[in-house]
């Protein structure tokens, strides 16, 4: 996985920092998890398999392999569950994954600029279904940071599988461990804000990385403003326990234009159906998702009486 970034990364303009980001990268493998054998012994059985070329074809990620044992197939990618993006078809095998990111995507691509030969970063990619799309689309380099290991390994799983994969690339990387400088044409940070105690500090984080005039594409839990300006969850959200604070979407503009984000542009909101996030056999034992987070007489509120998860897309400009 490093090796076929650092030969990508060697030929773009991100070539003078290819060094540090691999040394960053190798370090965070290199910690002691006593699940990385199970991972790693999951992605020499997927070698095995054949290979295929990958293609959109919502709502799947299609990957057009032959010959594969679906069943043997899906017995070594499910040593990697949870597959929380998604979802993604192999052959005939279709993972299911708790997302419906196809939902997601239609809802951004229809509102940025073209990604064709750009520069991409995509802050908190997950397994690095977005950061696949975003590379379909054009761009010359996408490059997904996911500090958690096991969605890098889910990401191997499926580049391992590909049949001359596209330019996308996932590191186990934080945002503050990239360098202070503007390398990306355009930013996607979708589903990250919420998690941060400090969300000027993360807005900045990503102005300082962007180029000049370049896309940053916001997208993030936000409250109706007639719920106030913000929430600041005592304990648990959607029984989630790390959500700071939900925003209103005048709160998050103002936040953003602090920060000097320009031509700042609302372009979606969209409250979470169990049609988007469900749950599937590909989250494991624990098949709690949505439907299970709201409250069962009222789907406007989560089961800890706050309002139901609503999300909102900014776009905007460095």
């Amino acid at each position: 996985m490093i090796n076929n970034f650092a030969k990508q990364c060697s030929q773009s303009k991100l070539s003078t920092e290819c060094e540090q980001l691999i040394d960053i990268s190798r370090e965070s493998l290199s910690v002691n998890n006593g699940n990385i054998p199970k991972w790693e012994e999951a992605i020499d059985e997927i070698n095995k398999y054949s290979k295929g070329g990958i293609d959109y074809q919502a709502p799947y990620l299609k990957i057009d392999t032959k010959n594969n044992n679906s069943e043997h197939l899906q017995k070594s990618l499910k040593k990697l569950i949870p597959w929380r993006k998604g979802p993604y078809q192999i052959g005939s095998l279709q993972l299911d994954s708790e997302w419906r990111g196809d939902m997601k995507w239609d809802r951004v691509l229809s509102n940025i600029q073209p990604l064709k030969g750009k520069i991409v970063l995509d802050v908190g990619s997950g397994n690095g279904y977005f950061t696949y799309l975003m590379a379909l689309a054009g761009a010359e380099l996408a490059l997904g940071i996911e500090p958690f290991l096991l969605f890098n390994y889910q990401f191997s799983a499926i580049r391992t599988l590909i049949d001359n994969p596209p330019n996308a690339f996932v590191l186990p990387l934080k945002l503050e461990q990239m360098p202070k400088k503007p390398l990306f044409d355009t930013v996607f940070s979708m589903g990250v804000l919420y998690h941060q105690k400090d969300h000027l500090l993360h807005l900045e984080q990503l102005k300082t990385v962007l180029t000049e005039d370049g896309e940053l594409i916001l997208e993030t839990l936000i409250i109706d403003k007639k719920q106030g300006n913000k929430i600041i969850p005592k304990d648990r959200y959607a029984r989630m326990r790390n959500v700071w604070c939900l925003p209103s979407t005048d709160t998050l503009h103002t936040w953003l234009k602090a920060v000097g984000f320009k031509k700042i542009k609302l372009v979606d909101v969209t409250k979470t159906t169990p049609e988007e996030q469900r749950a599937t056999h590909w989250i494991g034992d624990n098949t709690q998702s949505l439907k299970d987070f709201l409250d069962p007489d009222d789907d406007n509120l989560t089961i800890e009486g706050l309002p139901a998860p609503r999300r909102a897309i900014f776009i905007c400009q460095k």
